[in-house]
């Protein structure tokens, strides 16, 4: 008697359950050490150390050989902290739905990584298994083998919003009902050129089922390649869905406090910063799915389709695993480096100028399919093409400027008559890095 739901293979449910387990907590122990690399990467970029300090040692005399550790234990101290800070709600806000923000933007953050095929297929030998019965056989490494994977990965990562608009909601506090507005219009605009670079990938792959894509890859070539402009219009829309920099506006601090979390504390703030590191870790699984071949690396043997013994799927694991990370810190290096934009920006950027960038690509990318022009290189010749002419009609567009600079009499914008503005700071003190003892000179 078959106790599984039609399709589902017995093999498959005996590797996708441990795997699912063992990824959730492998995920889990990334993302509290992802905050430590941003910190570090974000000390380096700003001439800093950064967390050095936090080892293992515990305080305890005979573990002192992990003191320091390069403050590697610096996470471990951030988990207990939040776990033991007071856990404040608002006097005015609502209850229920205070509590069930932060769950409900982690959940979909935590569940979408289960049709990424990180380890590509492999061979199980034939055993008996209780329950289950026999098995053996080619199964898919991944927490789940579905036709419509990319279309779940879709729905499911869409559903954070709700999140977001209930903490911004039920706090009752206008920064954060603010930030949690803006969160909404920005995640609803750019899911529009989130799903125009999509098609444009699924045009020339002919498939939404994960691994077919990454098959696709393998045989005509990486589509970073031969779609460019589709995998930037994909990847910086995930920057704007996951709210990260230069579209962080719904946590502005300077703007909005700390905008849709500014109320929380303990470990439902956690939940919050938590989401956001699942949510870049699933969008740069999808971006590497996309547009990076997945687990493929072409100099390096074992990691073909034919390669299905358990070691290679370890190894195909891994190097996809890597490729996250490179984006992940690829991201970090983004938010360090590039200035917020403001709010009525990002909105422009969405609808001005990705939105119908994302219908010119997917209206080349269908004549091209349909003409059968798709290798790599006819691909790559027709989104420099695009690029040129989209070049040449920029500057001819009408283009409205907003927030005009205001005149003032008087200004160092508007000076009086025969008024000279001095902008330099008196003496040259503002250039010295030692303006009491004078600079050192150089050894």
């Amino acid at each position: 008697m078959n106790i599984l739901p039609t399709g589902i293979s017995a093999t498959q449910l005996f590797v996708s359950v441990p795997f699912i387990l063992i990824m959730v907590h492998v995920i889990l122990i990334t993302c509290a050490y992802l905050i430590y690399l941003e910190r570090k990467i974000c000390s380096y970029i700003q001439d800093r150390v950064g967390p050095n300090r936090v080892g293992f040692d515990f305080g305890l005399p005979f573990l002192s050989f992990l003191k320091g550790a390069v403050g590697l234990g610096q996470p471990l101290a951030d988990g207990i902290k939040f776990l033991l800070k007071e856990d404040y709600m608002p006097k005015s806000a609502d209850r229920v739905l205070f509590t069930l923000a932060p769950a409900t933007i982690v959940i979909p953050a935590m569940i979408g990584f289960v049709i990424i095929p990180w380890g590509g297929y492999i061979n199980i030998p034939d055993m008996s298994v209780p329950v289950l019965g026999e098995i053996g056989g080619r199964i898919l490494l991944a927490g789940a083998n579905i036709n419509a994977g990319v279309v779940y990965l879709l729905a499911v990562a869409s559903l954070g919003v709700y999140g977001v608009v209930l903490g911004g909601w039920a706090s009752n506090n206008k920064y954060s009902f603010l930030g949690g507005l803006r969160a909404s219009a920005q995640m609803v605009s750019y899911e529009i050129p989130l799903g125009l670079g999509l098609m444009c990938a699924l045009l020339v792959c002919g498939t939404v089922m994960p691994m077919r894509i990454i098959e696709h890859q393998i045989q005509h070539g990486w589509l970073v390649f031969s779609q460019p402009l589709a995998a930037l219009l994909f990847f910086t829309a995930i920057l704007a869905e996951a709210n990260r920099a230069p579209f962080d506006n719904a946590e502005a601090e300077q703007e909005l406090v700390g905008g849709y979390h500014t109320e929380y504390s303990s470990m439902r703030f956690a939940l919050f910063f938590l989401a956001e590191y699942m949510h870049m870790i699933t969008s740069c699984a999808f971006f590497a799915l996309l547009f990076l071949g997945g687990f493929h690396l072409p100099v390096i043997p074992g990691l073909g389709i034919e390669d299905t013994s358990i070691v290679a799927g370890v190894l195909k694991l891994a190097v996809f695993f890597t490729k996250v990370v490179l984006l992940i810190s690829f991201m970090m290096v983004i938010r360090w480096t590039v200035p917020r934009l403001r709010y009525d920006q990002v909105m422009f950027l969405g609808w001005q100028s990705m939105i119908p960038l994302g219908m010119v690509l997917l209206v080349m990318t269908s004549v091209m399919v349909f003409y059968q022009r798709t290798a790599w290189y006819e691909l790559l010749a027709a989104n420099a093409v695009l690029t040129l002419v989209i070049l040449a009609v920029l500057p001819v567009l009408p283009k409205q400027k907003v927030n005009r600079r205001v005149p003032m009499y008087g200004s160092r914008f508007n000076p009086m008559p025969g008024e000279r503005v001095m902008t330099a700071a008196p003496g040259g003190l503002a250039t010295e890095d030692r303006p009491v003892e004078g600079t050192a000179p150089a050894m």
